[in-house]
């Protein structure tokens, strides 16, 4: 797994490139644009909500009485750090929303950046096809949709976990680890529409090969740290570099 996601946080810097050396930047910055908004506006609709949230967690769970009644310094510190990880369990769950319905919003986009991407570098020629581009719509939606109920039972075991102490410390990254993969399947999922593979096939071979999801998903996330920039590169860069990685990957021998 390890060298899988070395090869696909290496397929960033090649997609960087691949689009400076092919002038993509309109397929970039256009999509980055409305990403960020909407990026912006799911940041803001967090923040506004996620204190209710854990309040209405807390009391419904009396976990907030409890603890009030205990008058315990340790007590408290636990609590606190739970708070924290509790925030960013839900950061991160809501980040997921956001981030599927920008998916299926942006899917045509995505499949035509991944096409173009493969046609550039294998000189294989993909003629327009309106009814294919449908279908690829429809699949990208259903992935997307599939994706988004295991995550979200993913997440709410973890969310769970979270309010156990120590054992709940690990939910964040477990979280994380979770998100990655899961939007990484759905940037290589393009890649197998267009190779003939069912969604049945794709989930074997993504599922075969965790590490390139788990590596292309975690600079994704990397790159949402960077204001302003990272928001307008990271989705189309994000998928550029996942049909890089998966050619690099058979290249290497490591799919199999």
């Amino acid at each position: 797994m390890l060298k899988e996601i070395i090869i696909s946080i290496q397929s960033f810097f090649d997609a960087h490139r691949f689009i400076v050396k092919n002038k993509l930047w309109k397929w970039i910055i256009i999509p980055g644009i409305f990403y960020s908004i909407l990026f912006i506006a799911g940041v803001y609709l967090f923040w506004v909500s996620s204190n209710s949230a854990i309040e209405f967690i807390l009391l419904k769970t009396g976990v907030r009485n409890w603890l009030d009644s205990m008058h315990d310094s340790w007590l408290s510190f636990f609590f606190i750090v739970g708070q924290v990880i509790l925030r960013l369990v839900l950061l991160l769950f809501y980040f997921s929303l956001f981030k599927f319905i920008f998916l299926i919003i942006g899917s045509p986009v995505f499949a035509y950046l991944s096409e173009k991407t493969e046609s550039i570098i294998e000189g294989k020629d993909f003629p327009f096809n309106f009814k294919q581009l449908i279908k690829d719509i429809m699949r990208g939606i259903r992935i997307a949709l599939r994706n988004i109920l295991w995550q979200t039972v993913y997440i709410i075991t973890i969310l769970i976990l979270s309010f156990f102490p120590l054992v709940g410390w690990v939910a964040p990254l477990v979280a994380l680890l979770v998100e990655c993969y899961y939007f990484g399947f759905s940037m290589l999922d393009y890649s197998s529409e267009r190779n003939k593979l069912s969604a049945a096939q794709s989930i074997q071979l993504i599922g075969r090969h965790k590490g390139l999801a788990i590596g292309n998903g975690l600079v994704f996330y990397l790159l949402n740290l960077i204001p302003v920039i990272g928001w307008l590169f990271a989705p189309s860069y994000a998928v550029i570099a996942a049909t890089l990685s998966l050619i690099s990957a058979r290249k290497k021998n490591v799919i199999i």
